[in-house]
């Protein structure tokens, strides 16, 4: 049965046992603790020329992201921020085939400082995670709270219905024809309820919607040679997540949305869940 037990905050940086290298070693051994998924670790204290060692380096293979991730131990500080940008600048550059996020660990993040991120909305792939250590009882508890996510860059759905378009003929080539069909049965199960009805919009990096008039992405695809990646925006895409692969589909979460792996038999014997699925993404966006 469970117990009140009162716990008392502990600083890290004043701690003479619990330093940034017990952290460090903490998060490689297990880098779920950070609340982003089950990454992993490529190289810890990876040295960045003419620039210092970025604290670690994480992956996310499936969704083919790497994580720059700086440690701040105390208060954060304008030459931590810079710094966090900085090493996520050289790896992106250096490796432009991943995409790349800035991700700052710090025990004390003031308004003030994240403020000044929140100005950098939607140029810059930032997490800010605020650390919490707490002593409860005879154990210490690590605490990351995300304070500020923001993954997602801005895009511009206006030209993106005019910019690199293509057919159908060029998805089933990269693809197949039984998975582009995959997706005309999610977009039947979409225009169940959505208006106005949507239409496939063929883009060269993914498949999305459009009304006619504009990109609607609130639903989009990217075909495989056996699948379909399935991205939607919903309400809670963690919870979704579980329910997902509860039911013994592949599902994940990125940029705060809920993506499903669909094969060609999946969408028949799953079809009530991704009905449920997708008519939450489009109710969702109708209240926009």
């Amino acid at each position: 049965m469970l117990s009140y037990q009162k716990h008392e905050r502990v600083l890290l940086k004043t701690h003479p046992e619990f330093d940034e290298r017990w952290l460090q070693e903490r998060i490689a051994e297990d880098t779920s603790i950070l609340g982003l998924g089950d990454l992993v670790l490529l190289e810890r204290e990876r040295i960045q020329e003419k620039a210092g060692r970025l604290d670690l380096l994480l992956a996310d293979p499936e969704q083919n992201r790497r994580y720059e991730v700086e440690i701040m131990l105390g208060q954060t500080d304008e030459a931590h921020i810079i710094r966090c940008i900085e090493y996520w600048d050289i790896e992106r550059r250096r490796y432009p085939g991943y995409e790349h996020c800035a991700v700052l660990v710090a025990e004390e993040v003031t308004s003030r400082f994240l403020n000044v991120l929140s100005l950098l909305l939607g140029t810059i792939p930032l997490i800010v995670i605020q650390l919490n250590a707490l002593q409860v009882g005879d154990s210490l508890v690590l605490d990351f709270v995300r304070v500020l996510d923001q993954r997602s860059l801005r895009r511009d759905d206006i030209v993106e219905t005019k910019l690199a378009s293509v057919d159908r003929s060029y998805w089933i080539s990269r693809s197949a024809e039984k998975v582009v069909s995959v997706i005309d049965g999610l977009l039947a199960i979409i225009n169940e309820k959505a208006s106005p009805q949507q239409r496939l919009n063929y883009n060269r990096y993914y498949i999305g919607l459009t009304d006619g008039t504009r990109s609607r992405n609130f639903v989009t695809f990217r075909p495989r040679r056996q699948f379909v990646h399935l991205t939607a925006e919903v309400l809670e895409p963690g919870p979704w997540a579980e329910r997902v692969e509860e039911a013994g589909l592949s599902a994940s979460v990125t940029d705060d949305k809920v993506q499903v792996t669909v094969a060609p038999a999946d969408l028949k014997k799953h079809e009530g869940l991704i009905r449920e699925l997708l008519h939450e993404a489009v109710d969702l966006h109708q209240q926009e």
